[in-house]
């Protein structure tokens, strides 16, 4: 199936693709300007904005089933824009005779809406009212925005974001590629040889930032991937060993180590991440359904989560995170429920719940149609049901952000105990904060303002970012030069 959609301004494109897209997802949807429909589906769709009036309409096998025509009442863009989506999403709940929990709202990142207005002083009632008229927004969807906005403002209290900075390190590398993955990952297997290669690099990228950030304030660390603990215990000892010697940790909030493959990890690596004070782990089931273990490529079992679990309990570690993905292909609320049950008593200091999105990279998307047929399953009852198995344990939610083609135009929330957030992932959301990344495929944003972001990224191959190190690093350079972030290097 495929929706064609005739525009008459290949501005507004993007918005009213992920509008559509968001009733049909996993449907090719074209939004093009052109004066006349050209392929013969049966679904299609025409949207006109001009300066007095916004019109759509939705064609079913050539008859009209629903238009709409609206004045515009505002002609500021962004006004004539919220108008236009709010006659598009009337539409089409008529047309499909549903309504999507996040209303219009399609960005990833709802959270910075309430955040905004809460720093403007606005009160969480009047926000919640401009949420529901401006974007549709369900009371409950609403109201979970705007307590993770308070509870980001109460955690981030006190970091200079003008002189503070935080650093991302990349380990592509992982036991095996999970068949949901779109990361920059790599099977060890195949890089062994390669490793210390990559980690030469690396620790040349660490030190050229650390020079360039001589001055700032390091308040956050995150060494992800991939998953860094693919590394050997010697592997990791001297990646924190060259990251302690680069960075000045006088105003280190968290340092972060992912954890995240119960295959990857040892009690002689844990003691090493313990001896480099490493505050945080996340050690990632995804399920903990061994048959959908198995479907999705994680070669290890359930119980060996658990292991992992307990080794990292035992060597000290008080504050672990465990990811969790709803809506892999076959699994109901029954099996939800379970992996909930689970982690109840392992009882992890923050939970976050990913709702499966089928991205272009991914494997999953690649072999969809084989998949299709055990479903896709997610709902607002699954999420209810996460929700209330998290806060029942003192968990409660920190962190939200939104992907494209999540199963049930759902939502990822991160749950944690009492200062258990994690403040670097509260801070890749909502983009508060200069993030320096190394490695390859690490994306650096800079934050000059609110409005202003500008990212500097790397190479995403290994081999690339190996031969082209020092290219990376000058890209770096030029850039922090040309905007007067350097201070050494």
């Amino acid at each position: 199936m495929m929706i064609e959609v005739k525009i008459n301004d290949e501005s507004f494109a993007y918005d009213i693709h992920s509008l559509i897209q968001a009733f049909y997802p996993g449907v090719e949807v074209q939004v093009r300007a052109k004066e006349s429909f050209t392929e013969d589906t049966p679904l299609k769709m025409e949207a006109a904005v001009n300066e007095k009036e916004i019109l759509f309409r939705i064609l079913e096998n050539g008859e009209c089933r629903q238009e709409g025509c609206v004045f515009v009442e505002d002609p500021d863009r962004k006004a004539v824009k919220n108008q236009m989506k709010r006659l598009l999403y009337e539409k089409l709940c008529a047309f499909t005779g549903r309504r999507l929990p996040w209303g219009t709202l399609t960005g990833i990142r709802p959270v910075k809406i309430p955040m905004a207005m809460l720093e403007e002083g606005h009160s969480n009632l009047e926000i919640a009212r401009y949420m529901w008229e401006t974007y549709d927004c369900s009371k409950e969807k609403a109201a979970l925005a705007i307590s993770i906005a308070n509870r980001e403002r109460e955690v981030l209290d006190g970091l200079d974001y003008e002189n503070g900075y935080s650093l991302y390190v990349g380990i592509p590398f992982c036991p095996s590629i999970c068949l949901y993955c779109s990361f920059s990952s790599s099977p060890i297997k195949l890089w062994e040889k390669r490793v210390e290669d990559y980690l030469d690099a690396l620790f040349k990228e660490l030190e050229f930032i650390g020079k360039a950030c001589a001055g700032r304030r390091l308040n956050t660390v995150y060494v992800g991937g991939g998953t860094p603990t693919t590394l050997n215990a010697s592997q990791l000892d001297r990646l924190l060993s060259c990251i302690e010697e680069n960075f000045d940790f006088s105003d280190l909030k968290e340092l972060t180590v992912e954890a995240g493959r119960p295959d990857s990890v040892s009690p002689e690596k844990f003691r090493v991440l313990k001896e480099h004070e490493v505050t945080r782990i996340s050690i990632n089931p995804q399920t903990m359904n061994q048959k959908t273990l198995d479907l999705i490529g994680r070669k290890h079992t359930a119980d060996q989560i658990k292991e992992a679990f307990h080794m990292a309990r035992e060597a000290g570690f008080d504050n672990i995170n465990m990811d969790l993905i709803v809506g892999l292909p076959g699994e109901g609320i029954e099996d939800v429920r379970h992996t909930m049950e689970e982690l109840r008593l392992l009882d992890p200091d923050s939970i976050t719940v990913h709702s499966l999105a089928v991205k272009r990279a991914a494997r999953l998307k690649l072999f969809r149609d084989t998949y299709e047929e055990m479903g896709f399953q997610n709902s607002q009852e699954i999420m209810d049901l996460t929700y209330q198995y998290c806060v029942e344990q003192g968990a409660y939610p920190y962190y939200l952000y939104r992907q494209k083609n999540m199963a049930g135009n759902f939502e990822n929330v991160g749950y944690a105990k009492a200062r258990k957030a994690g403040i670097y992932n509260i801070l890749i959301m909502e983009e508060k904060q200069t993030i320096l990344a190394a490695g390859a495929g690490a994306s650096s944003k800079f934050v000059f303002a609110a409005d202003h972001i500008e990212r500097v990224e790397n190479v995403k191959d290994v081999t690339q970012y190996i031969g082209r190190i020092d290219e990376m690093i000058e890209r770096k350079r030029s850039f922090m030069e040309a905007h007067g972030l350097l201070t050494q290097g």
